[in-house]
């Protein structure tokens, strides 16, 4: 491509523009108008301060040329402009019967000169407007690159101003959580919860707020809420509202530095702050895991609030029972390897897996210093009647063998060493009006990786109740 000087000298002109749009706030995109070698009309981007979704800098340098000659047809007329136009300034263009058309930085999502789709070269229009890009690209681009990254960094700023971070604690940067496959929610983030006293937690929560039912889906360890991406839509297209919370330690949320800190009754408490600040009601109770241990001792706090219970691979940990041979295997290898690869455990366990969804698993825990909590947790489980939450779990054991009312499905992966038939059958004991249970042959500990048809079976059995 040969770029005359005077190509360059008007791209200036129009970066000048550009800057003034970033000035401004809006997304930096400059334009001028020449005619006859001289610049007749000017134009940036302006449609969040003009509230106008047509004032890109094209649309506005046209409208100002054509009022300078007179004439909405720009006969004879050039536009140079930092960004490769849309579809609608491209029409605008053609339209204004504009000689040629310069363009800096190609726009790989709506450019409509080349890059999505290329209106100008579509012979059967009655006009045809000559087209050049690259003139200056690097440098419009670097304008937009530039923009943009000051207000990813602005944005930053804004939430670590809302959440500032605890000096006792870590927080997982952003960018191990771009692109994870199958989790396109919106994170949200409370610190703001009495047992948190500062430390900021994140949770899902999709759905509408009047649903039929609010599935409350409590993770365990070494998981997070990526646990339940496959059951999720499945209420959602139901028409439910998922919450899905982050416990301290785990996923979005904050990571506390000392393993000391984690215990089993800040944990509970934290769970029981966000189902009042959300006001969540018609709760079906989905755990797992320590996603068990913990919520099987909410409902006896609030018992209005809950109407069933999805169980998978848990248990209550009351103290006065032996804990399973495959769960004090399990914490003895924590013991011995406390910074045992997590992508790799849910590989081995979950064959299914792609290597990306494994390291989706991995993705909170940068470092050891972020790990205190998985660490922590499998030395947490009550095994003795003096333990932090032995009492709990046998108030809550009583409770659920004499007080609950509501419907209870229980889905056990028979493949699970650590949580599998004989812990759940012992559980299925303890939770009144259990019927048999729905066993998944090939599933894992972390029975929620087939997720999917456990969902759709809940949302059946739950609607017929």
């Amino acid at each position: 491509m040969v770029v005359s000087l005077r190509d360059t000298d008007f791209m200036e002109l129009a970066l000048t523009q550009a800057r003034l749009a970033a000035e401004a706030g809006e997304v930096p995109v400059g334009a001028v108008v020449v005619k006859d070698g001289q610049v007749i009309a000017t134009g940036r981007n302006t449609p969040i301060t003009t509230h106008d979704p047509t004032a890109h800098a094209e649309i506005v340098a046209l409208r100002a040329a054509a009022q300078v000659l007179g004439n909405y047809r720009l006969d004879g007329c050039e536009l140079f402009v930092t960004l490769e136009p849309c579809a609608m300034c491209s029409g605008a263009m053609l339209h204004a019967r504009l000689a040629r058309v310069v363009f800096g930085a190609p726009d790989p999502k709506t450019g409509a000169a080349g890059s999505v789709v290329n209106l100008f070269a579509d012979s059967q229009l009655n006009h045809q407007t000559c087209i050049e890009g690259g003139v200056l690209g690097d440098t419009c681009a670097a304008e937009l690159q530039a923009f943009f990254q000051n207000k990813r960094e602005a944005q930053r700023g804004e939430k670590r101003a809302l959440h500032p971070l605890r000096d006792d604690a870590l927080r997982t940067p952003d960018a191990p959580f771009a692109d994870l496959p199958g989790y396109p929610w919106t994170p949200h983030y409370l610190s703001d919860l009495p047992a948190l006293d500062g430390l900021r937690m994140h949770y899902l929560d999709e759905g509408p707020t009047d649903a039929a039912r609010t599935y409350l889906c409590l993770h365990g360890n070494p998981a997070w809420s990526y646990l339940y991406r496959k059951m999720i839509p499945v209420f959602l297209q139901a028409g439910q509202r998922v919450v899905a919370p982050d416990l301290i330690g785990f996923g979005k949320s904050d990571k506390l530095k000392k393993e000391s800190a984690h215990t089993f009754s800040f944990h509970r408490q934290t769970l029981l702050d966000l189902v009042q600040r959300l006001d969540l009601q018609r709760i079906v109770l989905v755990v797992q895991d320590w996603g068990g241990l913990l919520g099987l001792t909410l409902p006896m706090e609030m018992p209005q609030r809950f109407e069933g219970l999805l169980v998978m691979n848990t248990t209550l940990a009351t103290g006065d029972q032996p804990l399973s041979p495959g769960f004090l295997a399990w914490r003895e290898m924590c013991a011995k390897n406390p910074g045992y690869d997590i992508a790799r455990l849910f590989a081995r366990g979950n064959p299914q897996l792609s290597a990306a969804e494994c390291a989706a698993y991995a993705a909170p825990f940068p470092d050891k210093g972020h790990r205190a909590a998985t660490r922590a947790f499998p030395a947490m489980v009550p095994d003795n009647p003096e333990a932090d939450g032995a009492a709990l779990s046998r108030a809550a054991r009583n409770f659920w063998q004499t007080q609950w009312q509501g419907p209870t499905l229980m889905a056990i992966g028979m493949q699970d060493p650590v949580l599998g038939h004989a812990s759940m059958a012992e559980l299925r004991r303890s939770l009144r009006g259990c019927p048999e249970p729905l066993c998944v042959e090939e599933g894992g500990h972390f029975l929620q990786e087939m997720g999917e048809p456990i969902a759709k079976a809940a949302e059946r059995f739950f609607g017929a109740h």
